[in-house]
């Protein structure tokens, strides 16, 4: 059965075609579609110049017209259509210095993989495959069109492409084109952080993200995207606590026992939470392994790592507060009722005990304070676990008490009592204030101040 997506895209390829142009999917629709895959996009390549798919269409954006690309808006959808086009040179590493319009030999001819090269006709539904794109889908194989170098010295971003379209799609990459990621890896830096990250993401966020690493790793792109991670291999940890080896095997660990769908810090929060153990490496005199501090510092290393990749602030500071907590746990089973509750009510718990999760099965095996938590958090499941204050800063300004930090200091203490049962109501509330916070001479009876309305 025919999407809504793909039913307004084979309405542009029929409008192409009745206005005399040839017109065909391309890219990674067509791949989706050979493997049985639903396609999220449909890209549209045709001999019609961008002008005339202007014409053609009454709403349009031509976001790359020199590159011959208009988007073509249908409802709320996006259809990139594409002049068939052969590229000049790539002088920066990302971006062809001229374009002419061509044939569709030509166009598949420079695109960058041959799963990614191949063309469909919905009218007559045939398939245009002029690179053996549908035979490297068959044996699940990844090929750079032509000669693999010459591919990616083109368009750098491409190595990146192929490890997370190895990663997503679980192909192999064909040797040749293994090689040249290989010999080319150093030119990565000449790409954008944003597309960096943005291929990053798609790679670690992937089930499959384990086989996207260890890519990554053998590659050379690893170290030249995050050379800090480098620091990990050989960084010893004391064998008692952690029996799998360095801190580089133990984040590699940790990745492969995420589960299928993470979020954005909780991936990095792994990837990076024991960052700043090659900086506090200390051996004390009785020969045991210490990082003293290295959550501390490992937050400080991922603001910067997650800054220069250029992440949201929203996701580099939910990062850094994953990493800076993470040693937090092994103190969980001493910690007052009322200080618990204000741990489980923490905004990313959950990414928190997930991260903690897979640190304690990667390396000691031990998740007591982990199943501690979750039961504690079943305890406390039947009421919220921060309830409504007794008591506000209204209350002390009516009791007499000047504006002052005092003012955070007793409505902590208050609410501390209230976490543990030992307050229940305003009125209690206000007698614990006046009892252990107003001056002796104050202790008077007093009417109890109205709630606020």
């Amino acid at each position: 059965m025919i999407s809504p997506l793909e039913a307004s895209a084979r309405s542009i390829i029929q409008k192409l075609h009745d206005a005399g142009y040839q017109a065909l999917f391309a890219g990674g629709c067509v791949r989706d579609q050979l493997m049985n895959v639903a396609p999220h996009d449909f890209d549209i390549a045709t001999s019609a110049r961008p002008e005339d798919v202007q014409k053609l269409f009454p709403r349009t954006v031509a976001v790359g017209s020199h590159f011959g690309v208009v988007v073509v808006l249908i409802g709320t959808a996006e259809f990139q259509v594409a002049t068939f086009r052969n590229d000049g040179l790539y002088l920066d590493g990302r971006h062809p210095e001229t374009v002419c319009f061509s044939t569709p030999e030509l166009d598949a001819a420079r695109r960058d993989f041959t799963v990614n090269g191949i063309f469909f006709n919905p009218l007559t539904n045939q398939f245009l495959d002029y690179v053996g794109g549908q035979a490297d889908i068959k044996i699940k194989q990844l090929r750079a069109i032509g000669n693999p170098t010459d591919r990616f010295r083109e368009d750098h971003l491409r190595m990146l492409r192929a490890i997370r379209l190895s990663t997503t799609l679980d192909f192999t990459i064909e040797p040749e084109t293994w090689q040249a990621i290989c010999l080319n890896a150093k030119q990565i830096h000449k790409v954008s952080a944003e597309r960096i990250r943005d291929e990053l993401l798609k790679i670690l966020q992937s089930p499959r993200r384990l086989h996207g690493f260890d890519l990554l790793n053998q590659s050379g792109l690893l170290a030249q995207i995050l050379p800090k991670i480098e620091n990990l291999k050989g960084c010893e940890q004391p064998p008692q606590f952690h029996p799998e080896g360095d801190v580089f095997i133990h984040t590699r660990i940790m990745l492969g026992l995420l589960p299928p769908t993470v979020s954005t810090p909780l991936v990095f929060a792994v990837l990076l939470h024991d960052i700043g153990k090659p900086g506090t490496f200390a051996v004390d005199p009785d020969g045991r392994i210490r990082f003293n501090g290295h959550d501390q510092l490992g937050a400080k290393m991922t603001e910067k790592i997650m800054l220069d990749l250029r992440f949201s602030r929203a996701d580099v500071d939910a990062t850094v507060e994953l990493v800076a907590n993470h040693m937090v746990f092994k103190d969980v089973q001493k910690m007052r009722v009322a200080k618990l509750k204000r741990f489980l009510a923490r905004p990313l718990i959950d990414d928190e005990l997930e991260l903690h999760r897979v640190d304690c099965t990667s390396s000691h095996g031990l998740l007591d304070n982990y199943d501690f938590l979750l039961q504690k958090r079943e305890e406390f499941a039947n009421e919220p676990l921060i309830p409504p204050p007794l008591v506000t800063g209204h209350d002390l300004l009516q009791l007499g008490l000047r504006p002052s930090p005092q003012f955070s200091i007793i409505l902590e203490a208050v609410e501390s009592r209230q976490l543990e049962k030992i307050l229940s109501t305003r009125e209690e509330a206000l007698a614990f204030i006046k009892t252990e916070f107003l001056p002796p001479e104050s202790h008077i009876p007093l009417s109890v101040p109205p709630p606020l309305p």
